[in-house]
């Protein structure tokens, strides 16, 4: 948090919408983590932020990434908190424990349902990678989910830092969106994650950048050095995305 909102009344608050109001013209989403604000007990300014997002930027959908991954009443508690107190477009979610914890998602059909699939988190190949009858078990994922998506409402959580296996579930889920944490501060390459990732019309792609983003800049111009860093992150995709476009013509 930047010194000078340290002693604001509502820091989180104001912290969040400068980042959005200098940083709109460069993204295709936000996605504030819930935990960050529930550890604070911010959770009241999180409602506000998104609300700010809707009310300025009603084209910019909000992601509520949460994680979530639970079975009855409490995954229908965790989908009504996410889409009616947060009010969020989308949310993150575990598919852990199957199907039925993630068909109270699924009954808003207006809303977005982005499942964890290969992410970008070093520790992940103790359980992503076991082979379930002859394939890593993130792609059993990507296929369950692509069955169980009949309203189009799914994205697929792929980390930047596995490029390869990115390639692996868009050769699998065709035109599926992918939500691809780690470009930034993890390390993840733009042109190995373009040329692996982009469906058939070079889109389909939701590059997240978060620390390199928000902490571009620590001082009284953190917003202003936030809105440079997103400028710079998105004409460099679209650099690469023009260049692989071109090659395919």
């Amino acid at each position: 948090m930047p010194e000078h909102l340290r002693d604001h009344e509502r820091p989180f608050l104001a912290f969040g919408t400068e980042i959005v109001d200098a940083t709109a013209p460069y993204v295709s989403a936000y996605k504030p983590q819930a935990a960050h604000f529930a550890a604070a007990g911010a959770e009241d300014q999180l409602v506000q932020l998104i609300a700010h997002i809707h009310a300025h930027y009603p084209n910019i959908p909000v992601i509520l990434d949460a994680k979530r991954g639970d079975v009855g009443s409490t995954a229908a508690l965790y989908a009504q908190e996410a889409f009616e107190r947060y009010g969020a477009d989308a949310v993150t979610v575990n598919p852990y424990l199957g199907h039925d914890s993630l068909a109270p998602y699924f009954a808003y059909q207006d809303r977005g349902v982005i499942v964890l699939c290969r992410t970008s988190n070093p520790g992940s190949d103790w359980i992503q990678g076991v082979m379930v009858d002859d394939e890593p078990l993130y792609l059993s994922v990507a296929r369950q989910v692509e069955n169980w998506d009949q309203n189009s409402q799914c994205m697929l959580v792929t980390g930047a830092t596995y490029p390869e296996e990115l390639g692996l579930v868009r050769a699998l889920v065709g035109d599926m969106p992918l939500l691809v944490p780690g470009v930034g501060a993890q390390g993840g390459d733009i042109h190995a994650v373009l040329k692996a990732g982009l469906d058939t019309d070079c889109q389909g792609l939701c590059i997240s950048s978060s620390r390199g983003i928000i902490y571009a800049g620590d001082g009284a111009d953190y917003a202003d050095q936030a809105a440079k860093a997103a400028q710079e992150l998105r004409d460099a995709i679209n650099l690469v995305r023009s260049a692989l476009s071109d090659s395919k013509d």
